[in-house]
């Protein structure tokens, strides 16, 4: 062979690994902003809240945002008309992989499983949490968390 197609052949094959690199790197950073997006766009897994007035009527409320705020104010995700609970009484958030009850410096306070919330904490399935004389069980089920609808009926307890 002589000089010039041996020249011509090494710089065919040196276009060609450049052309993989760059598709390597092209179909990386793909992945990468894909990846992130979806963290970005990712919701808080789901929760289900049947709210009980009083032992009277309750409603079964679900949830996929990562804040839900109880209390007095109309604007509360769960707003709770009673004297004894203030404007923005307490908020569950999804953090962590986790739901987690807080206290919003509440003047008569918030129950946990009948204990009093005085710091964040962690959620489980089947926790009552008490707000005035509303109370909310919570259920972590994957099943329950189908759509933001509520249902209502009376209480069978």
């Amino acid at each position: 062979m002589s000089g010039p197609i041996v020249l011509a052949l090494r710089l065919l094959l040196a276009l060609a690994l450049l052309a993989f690199l760059a598709w390597a790197l092209y179909t990386f950073w793909r992945d990468v902003r894909r990846e992130a997006l979806g963290l970005v766009n990712r919701r808080a897994s789901g929760i289900s809240l049947t709210i009980r007035v009083a032992g009277e009527t309750s409603a079964v409320k679900h949830f996929i945002q990562s804040e839900i705020t109880l209390g007095r104010d109309p604007v509360c995700d769960i707003p709770i008309f009673e004297d004894t609970v203030s404007a923005r009484h307490a908020r569950l958030v999804f953090h962590h992989g986790q739901w987690w009850l807080e206290d919003l410096g509440s003047t008569n306070g918030t129950r946990l499983n009948q204990e009093m919330v005085t710091l964040p904490t962690v959620l489980t399935s089947g926790d009552e949490i008490s707000v005035g004389q509303t109370s909310l069980l919570v259920n972590l089920a994957a099943e329950a968390l189908v759509s933001p609808t509520i249902r209502l009926g009376s209480n069978h307890d």
